[in-house]
C-alpha cells in the first residue's frame, strides 16, 4: 500500500470511527417548537436565548425562559408572505431569510423565492430589504447561510436549470462579490441547504442523486486549502433510511447540529395502556410525520478531522 492509499485509509477509518459514536439525534423542543406543523430551520442568537425558525410559510420566535421555551409567536416581519430558510449572521446582528414577498410595493408575488435581510437590534427589528441583484440572480435562490466574514452561501441551479447546487459570495467592505460554485462531494448529485461555520472551517450540506426517490441525506466537508476536502455522509442514526435530514443550522456552540426530519417515533406492539396514551399524546403533539426539528452533536466529526 503506498502512503497516499495508507492516508486515505486512515482518513476513512476516522469517518467511519466518527459515525460509529454518534448520538442518536433528540427531538427539540417537542410540542412547543417541534409541533403538530411542519417546522424547521432553527436559527439561535449568539446567547442562545433567541430562537427563529420557520412554520408553514411564517417565520416564528420563541425565547429561552426558566422553564423551557416560550409559545411561538410570529416575527413582526412575517406572516404576510410566504417565508423560510432563517439564519442568522454569527453575531447576530441580522437575519437572512428566503420570501416570495413582492420587491416593490403594489408589485405581484414573486414567483418563487428570493434572499431578503432583516437587521436586528435588541428585541427590534427592521424592515426586510431584497438582497442585490449579484445574489439574487435568478427566480429560485434558497438555503441562505451566513459566515463571519459577512459571507454568504446559498443554493441555485447550475445556469437556471438542473439540479440546486451551492454557491459562496464573498463579502468584500459590505459588498457581495459574483456567487462561486462549491466543489462538495459527487458531482452528479443534487446539493442543498448549506451551513457553514463562522471561520468556514467546515460545512453541513444535504444532498441526494436528483430525478430519483432517494430521500436527502446530511454530509459535512471540512477546508481543504481553498477548496472543501471529502464529503462525509453523517451515516446513521443521524441519517436513516426513508427520511429526508436537511435544512441544517449550527448551534452557537458550533458543535451542535439542528436539522429538519419527518422522521417518526416507532409504536411498539403489543403495548400498555399507559404507552397507548404516551403515544397518542406525542402525536397529537408533534410526532405526525410533518417536518420537525432535531439535534445531535457533531463533536465525533469534528474530533476526528482535529486528530487527521
Amino acid at each position: 500500500m503506498t502512503s497516499a492509499q495508507r492516508f486515505v485509509a486512515c482518513a476513512l477509518c476516522a469517518w467511519a470511527v466518527a459515525a460509529t459514536a454518534a448520538e442518536t439525534p433528540e427531538i427539540f423542543a417537542p410540542g412547543v417548537v417541534s409541533g403538530p406543523s411542519s417546522d424547521a430551520d432553527a436559527a439561535f442568537t449568539p446567547d442562545g436565548a433567541t430562537l427563529v425558525f420557520s412554520r408553514d410559510g411564517a417565520i416564528m420566535i420563541s425565547g429561552r425562559t426558566a422553564t423551557g421555551w416560550s409559545t411561538p409567536r410570529i416575527a413582526p416581519f412575517s406572516g404576510r408572505w410566504m417565508d423560510a430558510q432563517p439564519t442568522f449572521a454569527p453575531d447576530g446582528s441580522a437575519l437572512v431569510f428566503v420570501s416570495n414577498r413582492p420587491l416593490a410595493d403594489g408589485d405581484a408575488k414573486h414567483p418563487g423565492g428570493n434572499l431578503w435581510r432583516v437587521e436586528r437590534r435588541g428585541d427590534a427589528w427592521g424592515e426586510p430589504v431584497h438582497l442585490p441583484a449579484v445574489v439574487n440572480r435568478g427566480a429560485s435562490i434558497w438555503g441562505p447561510s451566513v459566515a463571519g466574514d459577512g459571507s454568504l452561501y446559498f443554493m441555485d441551479r447550475v445556469g437556471g436549470k438542473g439540479p440546486f447546487k451551492l454557491w459562496r459570495a464573498q463579502c468584500r467592505d459590505g459588498t457581495w462579490q459574483a456567487p462561486v460554485l462549491q466543489v462538495l462531494g459527487d458531482p452528479a448529485m443534487q446539493q442543498v441547504d448549506p451551513a457553514v461555520a463562522p471561520d468556514e472551517s467546515f460545512i453541513v450540506f444535504s444532498a441526494k442523486h436528483p430525478d430519483t426517490d432517494e430521500h436527502e441525506r446530511l454530509y459535512i466537508a471540512f477546508r481543504d486549502g481553498a477548496g472543501w476536502g471529502q464529503a462525509i455522509d453523517l451515516g446513521a442514526p443521524v441519517n436513516l433510511e426513508g427520511n429526508d435530514s436537511n435544512e441544517s443550522r449550527l448551534a452557537p456552540d458550533g458543535r451542535t447540529l439542528y436539522f429538519t426530519s419527518d422522521r417518526q417515533t416507532p409504536v411498539h406492539y403489543p403495548r400498555s395502556a399507559t404507552q397507548a396514551e404516551a403515544d397518542l399524546a406525542r402525536i397529537a403533539a408533534w410526532d405526525n410525520g410533518n417536518q420537525n426539528l432535531w439535534r445531535v452533536s457533531l463533536a465525533p466529526w469534528l474530533d476526528a478531522a482535529k486528530k487527521r
